[in-house]
């Protein structure tokens, strides 16, 4: 199982959309993908499902169809997970729905983590959980990918989503904010690595813990993608050109913890995957279609200039799908 998580700090950068995006491209491309929602406020579900099927699957009594219900025997202390239900939206590509009541496990994934380094068996069992959930999903589903949609922050339910990761990709947008939150996302990558592997070296030497499919927790690095960058010669983009500049080097010492980087520009650089611009025209048509921004069609009221715009945006996924594809190992059939 190829597993990549998409994590920034910072809210507010494209993040759910570009897994959104990405997820519906690789499966476009053949490749069969499960998108993961292990975010408490469960955007991405929103973005596959309406409201009348978010009522369905959040309106019954736990536990659910969703990753929360997956977890809940485990979280009472019943049991161990139970099998997920995963939907799909679209041949090739999955969803393991996403549920606000995820958010009640914070205390849970808190108070196993330190347990972990006492051999506690039931401290790796809840640690590894949402892992051994996206392993069940992926079997099931014989997928090649799973993309991880994970909140902005810095809890104890996205470092156990991150422990799921072979690979990590930061979304930035140009301006401070998502800067700072490089300082946040690099050290906190670094200590979450660091940590599950003592933890490891415990389980390893524990025979009731050798049977457990325990992730490695890679979580490296791949690279950024630039989201919502403006295109026109204005003041708004001189004002972005600032914060553009700085991306190389923030990412290389933030994230990578290497030095330099700072003369190098975000179209030169090795670690940008893509730059996608704000394609805000075309999003609500998106929304109320349910449907990429890249698939729509005149009937969804993309016409007129929308046509060259998808166009476009269908061409600047397909190139970042293949990016971070070929920085993971996974082929694209359609491709070749």
């Amino acid at each position: 199982m190829t597993t990549v998580a998409f994590f920034n700090n910072k809210g507010g950068v494209g993040k759910t959309s570009l897994v959104y995006h990405l997820a519906w491209m690789y499966a476009d491309l053949g490749v069969t993908v499960i998108a993961a929602d292990l975010d408490p406020q469960a955007n991405l579900t929103s973005m596959f499902l309406d409201e009348w099927e978010m009522d369905d699957l959040w309106s019954p009594p736990p536990p659910r169809n969703t990753v929360h219900g997956a977890l809940l025997p485990m979280l009472e202390g019943t049991g161990d997970i139970s099998a997920p239900v995963t939907l799909m939206p679209q041949p090739a590509l999955c969803l393991v729905p996403g549920d606000l009541s995820l958010s009640a496990a914070e205390d849970q994934f808190s108070g196993q983590w330190p347990l972990c380094l006492d051999q506690d068996v039931r401290a790796f069992r809840v640690i590894s959980a949402l892992s051994r959930i996206l392993q069940q999903a992926r079997e099931e589903a014989e997928a090649e990918l799973v993309l991880i949609d994970v909140g902005p922050n810095l809890g104890a339910i996205n470092r156990a989503a991150l422990i799921a990761a072979d690979f990590v990709v930061v979304p930035l947008a140009p301006d401070l904010f998502s800067l700072q939150g490089l300082n946040n996302v690099g050290p906190t990558l670094a200590t979450w690595r660091h940590g599950w592997e003592q933890r490891l070296e415990q389980a390893h030497m524990t025979d009731a813990l050798k049977a457990l499919d325990l992730p490695a927790g890679r979580m490296r690095p791949i690279g950024y993608v630039v989201q919502q960058h403006a295109v026109r010669l204005d003041r708004l983009v001189r004002a972005h050109e600032r914060w553009m500049d700085a991306i190389p080097g923030e990412y290389r010492t933030a994230v990578l913890q290497k030095s330099g980087g700072r003369n190098r520009q975000v179209e030169d650089d090795k670690h940008c995957l893509g730059m996608l611009k704000n394609y805000r025209s075309l999003m609500p048509y998106a929304q109320d279609a349910r449907k990429p921004m890249f698939f729509l069609k005149a009937a969804d009221g993309a016409v007129g200039g929308h046509v060259n715009a998808v166009r476009d945006c269908y061409h600047d996924y397909r190139d970042l799908a293949c990016a971070i594809a070929e920085r993971i190992g996974v082929i694209c059939p359609q491709l070749d």
